[in-house]
């Protein structure tokens, strides 16, 4: 994204009706006849309220975006969401008097008209009011605004539609778009290629467990690789969760949603990176063949990892993914996924943590998460709390007795199977939005995709 700019967005087309945004404090500085209006029909321009505002005869003269008292400049442009869904058939502009940033407002429109229709005997099909910007804006915000549809729909699809064959069939399919290698090792293969935990949580489901691999780019640049939790559905195993926490187990392959919606904006961007996209797909079942509480597991790294509770299964496919990673040293190695009910406990489901001991990078995705209110918070790899996952009879304990710092201690659990790369980050992302809101609808979400994507644009620029 371009340095911020929040002059007032100039009208592409002449003939468009005109979106006034406006602060709470700011309604006499609207033009007539939308001051009028909102005195008329008690407008307050809170956050996100949108006001139609009429024109001779049936005809409308445009219509108010509300800001609220909003201060925030990033998150005052992204209320352009609520446009998403509130404009009528048309074509639109933003006029101001108060300013959004032209490429967050872009994609917030696009973000905030999301549907996810797949089921519905009568879908509402494609919002038909367009709202208008300058095409290489329209160009960037498109970008994004597919890669979040992407990441959303798949957490949407419900697990009979989504196992893990599925998730490989999307991985593939962003492949293809991109002219990507895609490869896969499924089943008994990857024991035989020493994969023996993401084989371990898989092996009770009808659909074979597996590691996918994506891989694009130049092969003298420089490498970056996305690792991405991909349990197509969760039970907790035979440490069963109860009915009402399997509801949303759909979700669980949330961090492979959101890495491959992140993979696909690198490519399309065509980012001076060698990207490498790895997804362990699973579904956590309960079989005579189910993974035991109580077992020891050995990881490709070849630690030994006691199983303290079936339910704590996605770190132990992730150690897989993570340990092929890091074999290759890559400058920048980043692991998303729906790890932890600690994470939210903490801070909630819009808000997700990011541990990292590079400091540069820590710096850079904080910033980006300001500049482009993507939300994410740095918590602490805390080492003493390592202590806690210590094992009698194995190198290591996949949980902890006490269940203090779940987070941390899920993320130092990760941190053990990293060595050689340059920088790795982990995101604890909770993948769903609980409530409705300007940007988008109750359901699967994108956490964490366009704060990473700003900082490695910025890092590594379109080769040219």
């Amino acid at each position: 994204m371009n340095t911020m700019n929040l002059a007032p967005n100039a009208p592409t087309d002449a003939a468009a009706l005109p979106v006034w945004t406006i602060g709470r404090e700011g309604l006499d500085k609207l033009p007539e006849p939308a001051r009028a209006w909102a005195a008329a029909t008690r407008f307050k321009a809170g956050a996100g309220e949108v006001l139609l505002v009429p024109g001779e005869g049936a005809s409308l003269a445009g219509a108010v975006l509300g800001l609220g008292a909003e201060a925030d400049a990033p998150a005052r442009s992204l209320l352009a969401g609520a446009l998403g869904r509130s404009l009528p058939e048309g074509d639109w502009r933003l006029e101001g008097p108060d300013a959004l940033d032209a490429d967050l407002a872009a994609l917030a429109y696009r973000i905030g008209a999301y549907r996810f229709e797949r089921y519905r005997a009568n879908p509402d099909g494609e919002p038909r009011a367009r709202l208008l910007f300058p095409a290489e804006v329209e160009a960037r915000a498109g970008r994004l605004a597919a890669s979040v549809a992407l990441a959303r729909d798949l957490i949407n699809t419900p697990a009979n539609d989504m196992l893990p064959d599925a998730i490989e069939a999307a991985v593939r399919a962003v492949g293809t778009e991109f002219s990507a290698t895609v490869t896969s090792i499924v089943g008994d293969d990857l024991l035989a290629q020493n994969f023996p935990m993401i084989h371990a949580v898989g092996r009770a489901s009808s659909v074979a467990p597996r590691l996918i691999e994506l891989l694009w780019g130049r092969e003298d640049a420089p490498r970056v690789t996305l690792v991405g939790k991909g349990v197509a559905f969760d039970t907790g195993g035979l440490d069963i969760k109860p009915a009402s926490g399997m509801l949303l187990m759909k979700k669980d392959m949330g961090g492979a949603a959101n890495v491959l919606g992140l993979a696909r904006a690198i490519m399309d961007a065509g980012l001076h990176v060698r990207l490498r996209v790895l997804v362990p797909s699973v579904e956590n079942a309960i079989s005579a063949s189910a993974f035991r509480p109580g077992d020891i597991l050995k990881s490709r790294k070849g630690r030994t990892v006691e199983i303290g509770n079936t339910d704590a299964e996605g770190r132990l496919i992730l150690a897989d993914a993570l340990a092929l990673a890091d074999e290759e040293a890559p400058e920048l190695l980043i692991d998303m996924a729906t790890l932890t009910g600690a994470a939210r406990v903490a801070l909630g489901p819009d808000l997700p943590p990011f541990f990292t001991a590079d400091e540069a990078f820590a710096a850079d995705l904080a910033a980006a998460s300001a500049a482009v209110a993507d939300p994410l918070w740095r918590l602490p790899l805390h080492k003493p709390y390592a202590r806690s996952l210590a094992s009698k009879i194995a190198d290591i304990n996949n949980v902890t007795p006490d269940g203090f710092a779940g987070a941390i201690t899920a993320a130092l659990f990760l941190e053990g199977f990293v060595e050689k790369a340059a920088s790795w980050t982990h995101l604890d992302v909770y993948g769903w939005r609980p409530q409705a809101s300007h940007l988008g609808p109750v359901g699967g979400e994108a956490q964490g995709l366009r704060a990473l994507f700003q900082v490695i644009e910025g890092r590594y620029p379109h080769a040219g």
